[in-house]
C-alpha cells in the first residue's frame, strides 16, 4: 500500500533551534540503534518510521555500526526512503555517524581521516543519498590528533556529502577544543550528542551542558529513558524478552532492588502528572532549555506514540523537581 503522510503531522511536535544555526530539529527524534537492522522485521522498522514521521518526528538518527550485522540499519532505513519518503526527502533531517568498530584492520574505527571519510561514503551507499543532513564523530579518539578528525568532518561539509557536523560523547574539554577547530576551518559544529538522563547526570558534573552553552551548541541526548529503565518495563523486576533479560547494553545487575524501588517512586509521580514513567522522562531531559531533541528508541508504534506525548506537557512544578532528584540520587 502506498504510504501517504499524515497531514497533521506538523501541529504538535514542537521544532527547536540547533544553537545558533539555522536548523531546527523536532523535541522527540528516533533512533535507528535497536530494531532496525537485518535482524529485525522490516516491517515492523518501517511501521515504526512512517508512524514517527505521521506526528512529526522528522529526524531519524543512524550510526554506520547500527543493526545486526553492522551497517544494516543503514540499509533498511534506505529501503524505506526509497519506499515511502522518497518525495519527502527535503522534510527529512537524516544524521550517521562513524566512531566505532566496522571493519577489519586498523583503518574500521576511531577518528582518522582515513576512516571517517571511507565510512561516510559507505554510510551514503547504504541510505542510498547523496547526503546526510547531520555527521558526527560517534566518540572521541585519544591516539588520532583531533585537528584530523575535525579536518575530515569540514572536508565532508566542502565535498557536499553532508550538511552540518556534530560531536558525540565528547566531555567538555574534548567538545572547546573541536569546536575551536571547527570555527577556525569555518565549518561550525553545531550539535553535541552525549547520553543524558534522570539516572544518567555525567553532563551536569562534566560541565557538557555550559560549554555547549558558550559555544553556542546544540544537544540531542540519547538514552533520556535509561535503556528502557525510565518505563514501566521494569516496574516488576524484569521481564522476560527485555533489555536487561538479555544482558547486552543494560545488564541484569543495573535492575537492583533500589533501582526498581526508584522506578515505580518515579513513576508515581509521573501518575499524577498525567503522564506514562517515559513521557516524564522524556519530559524531564527536554524540561532543560539546553536540550534541543531527544533520541527515542522504539520496538513498536505504541512506544513512539507514547513517547510523543511528553511533548504536550514538559512544564514541572519545583516540587516535583525536588522529589525526582531525591529519588534519582545514588
Amino acid at each position: 500500500m502506498t504510504y501517504t503522510p499524515a497531514l497533521s503531522r506538523y501541529n504538535k511536535m514542537p521544532y527547536n533551534r540547533v544553537g545558533n544555526s539555522g536548523l531546527k530539529l523536532p523535541a522527540i527524534s528516533l533512533g535507528l540503534w535497536h530494531n532496525f537492522g537485518a535482524s529485525s522485521s522490516f516491517d515492523n522498522a518501517k511501521a515504526m518510521c512512517r508512524t514517527a514521521f505521521d506526528l512529526g518526528i522528522t529526524h531519524f538518527d543512524l550510526a554506520n555500526n547500527y543493526g545486526i550485522p553492522a551497517g544494516s540499519a543503514e540499509s533498511n532505513f534506505g529501503k524505506i526512503l526509497q519506499q515511502d519518503f522518497k518525495n519527502h526527502r527535503d522534510e527529512l533531517i537524516i544524521s550517521s555517524k562513524a566512531g566505532y568498530d566496522m571493519w577489519p584492520g586498523p583503518y574500521g574505527e576511531w577518528g582518522s581521516r582515513k576512516y571517517l571519510m571511507a565510512s561516510c561514503d559507505q554510510s551514503l551507499k547504504r541510505l542510498g543519498l547523496d547526503y546526510v543532513d547531520i555527521f558526527y564523530s560517534h566518540r572521541f579518539d585519544p591516539e588520532t590528533p583531533l585537528e584530523e578528525t575535525m579536518g575530515a568532518l569540514d572536508t565532508l561539509v566542502r565535498q557536499g556529502k553532508a550538511l552540518y557536523v556534530g560531536i558525540s560523547s565528547y566531555n567538555s574539554e574534548q567538545t572547546k577544543h573541536a569546536a575551536k577547530i571547527l570555527k577556525k576551518l569555518g565549518t561550525p559544529c553545531i550539535i553535541s550528542q552525549p547520553s543524558y538522563s534522570i539516572f544518567d547526570r555525567w553532563v551536569e558534573n562534566d560541565g557538557l551542558l555550559d560549554t555547549l552553552k558558550e559555544n553556542k551548541m546544540g544537544s540531542i541526548v540519547f538514552s533520556p529513558l535509561a535503556q528502557g529503565m525510565l518505563t514501566n518495563k521494569y516496574l516488576d523486576g524484569i521481564p522476560d524478552g527485555s533489555r536487561a533479560s538479555e544482558n547486552g547494553f543494560l545488564k541484569t545487575s543495573d535492575i537492583t532492588q533500589v533501582r526498581v524501588a526508584q522506578i515505580n517512586a518515579l513513576n508515581e509521580i509521573a501518575q499524577a502528572r498525567g503522564q506514562s514513567l517515559a513521557q516524564m522522562a522524556l519530559a524531564w531531559v527536554l524540561s532543560k532549555g539546553d536540550v534541543t531533541s531527544a533520541i527515542i528508541g522504539a520496538s513498536k508504534t505504541e512506544q513512539i506514540v507514547d513517547c510523543v506525548g511528553a511533548t504536550q506537557n514538559i512544564q514541572f512544578t519545583s516540587q516535583e523537581l525536588e522529589k525526582i532528584e531525591t529519588i534519582a540520587k545514588p
